[in-house]
């Protein structure tokens, strides 16, 4: 029975990775190229957080019950797109500083080899 429930939420999350549409930018955000995208996203957050309130809007005057679902939904799209956005700065900070550090090796190998060169010809 645990095997059965654990292969269903393996694909549940398979699928919603691959096929949602906040997931998919989240993950496109995650990349070195996309991470400076972060910011913008959080202002995605806003349509989610209107459409969440329109939602309950709704359901207060009358609406089916199933709306608590996609108002749900909508809220806990809003906060990924709204924590996106301070992560994918501490990210960027922290691939701009491993970038940094690893030119400066490349930097320093390439000075000691010249260098070592200049050594062997003045010998």
């Amino acid at each position: 029975m645990i095997r059965l429930l654990w292969a269903l939420s393996t694909r549940i999350r398979y699928y919603l990775r691959r096929y949602m549409p906040t997931n998919i930018a989240l993950d496109a955000i995650r990349t070195r190229r996309g991470l400076k995208w972060g910011i913008p996203a959080m202002l995605l957050a806003a349509p989610y957080l209107l459409a969440a309130t329109y939602f309950r809007s709704l359901i207060e005057h009358g609406g089916p019950g199933w709306l608590h679902l996609l108002a749900l939904l909508c809220c806990w799209n809003a906060l990924k797109l709204i924590v996106i956005g301070p992560a994918s700065v501490a990210l960027l900070i922290r691939a701009v500083a491993h970038e940094a550090t690893e030119r400066r090796r490349v930097r320093r190998q390439s000075n000691a080899m010249n260098s070592a060169s200049y050594a062997s010809i003045g010998a």
